[in-house]
């Protein structure tokens, strides 16, 4: 029990090392950020010090209804992210399950993935309007693929003994299913679904940018019209917050469902 104790204290020190030397990091950062563009003679207009920044803020929240256009972007990029997600999810175990239909369907699967995304944006416009919708489209279009390619691929890398194994006690095609290449997926599976977070963001900002008129892109491209590149850096630093903040959902919901991983401990995250 003391070996143990000691460990545990000797980890929880680490993690506090780690910690705190991250946010001294950060504080070296911002310091850096306020006061060398001016000792180096950077304009504002280029590079504005955080303090600028901070006071954008402020104004950004009298003025242009900040947090309603935060709101905004995190619902579009929840909505693209969990339909994303699903149809994804649906997509890799279907094909996954039946080699017919990956042999039908993966080559066009792959011409779409191909097919530069952001392109996409302007056509949903025109058929959708300038509504939330294309929005999410372009989302549920940027996180499909690394979902679906991830699941796909653990499919095919299960264990085939254990699915033979699983056949010499007649169990059905669905309790193999459930049984042993479910389970064997999900570390995949959470694997897309990080990277779909952070994708999810960039497909609602591409949608924002082409054709809406709220959210944190749209004034991000509202800032970069009127030169004020202060409230490109506020926005900018929301986007990024919204990306941690989805991130971090994935992350806890992880460590929730795969707990009896020892890899997947806060160490190694």
């Amino acid at each position: 029990m003391g070996v143990r104790r000691s460990i545990r204290d000797l980890v929880a020190f680490t993690a506090r090392r780690e910690v705190g030397l991250s946010i001294v990091f950060l504080l070296a950062m911002l310091a850096m950020w306020e006061w060398l563009p001016p000792a180096l003679g950077i304009p504002t207009f280029i590079l504005p010090p955080i303090s600028d920044v901070a006071r954008e803020f402020v104004r950004l929240h009298a003025r242009e209804n900040l947090w309603a256009h935060t709101g905004v972007t995190l619902a579009e990029v929840a909505a693209g992210f969990l339909l994303g997600s699903l149809l994804g999810m649906i997509t890799g175990y279907a094909l996954g399950l039946s080699r017919t239909a990956e042999f039908l369907l993966s080559p066009y699967i792959l011409m779409l993935q191909i097919a530069p995304k952001v392109a996409f944006a302007p056509l949903f416009i025109m058929w959708l309007g300038y509504t939330v919708y294309p929005k999410i489209l372009v989302a549920v279009l940027i996180v499909f693929f690394p979902i679906a390619i991830n699941v796909l691929k653990a499919m095919h890398a299960v264990d085939p003994a254990l699915i033979n194994l699983a056949r010499s006690f007649s169990a059905s095609r669905v309790q193999i299913f459930w049984k042993v290449e479910y389970p064997a997926s999900m570390p995949a599976l959470f694997a897309g679904l990080r990277i779909g977070s952070t994708l999810a963001v960039i497909g609602i900002v591409v949608g924002e940018f082409v054709g809406g008129n709220e959210g944190l892109g749209y004034l991000l491209i509202l800032g970069e019209g009127q030169g004020r590149t202060a409230m490109v850096f506020a926005s900018i630093i929301l986007l990024t917050a919204v990306g941690i903040l989805a991130y971090v959902a994935v992350l806890g919901l992880e460590r929730r469902v795969l707990h009896y991983m020892p890899e997947r401990s806060v160490a190694n995250a």
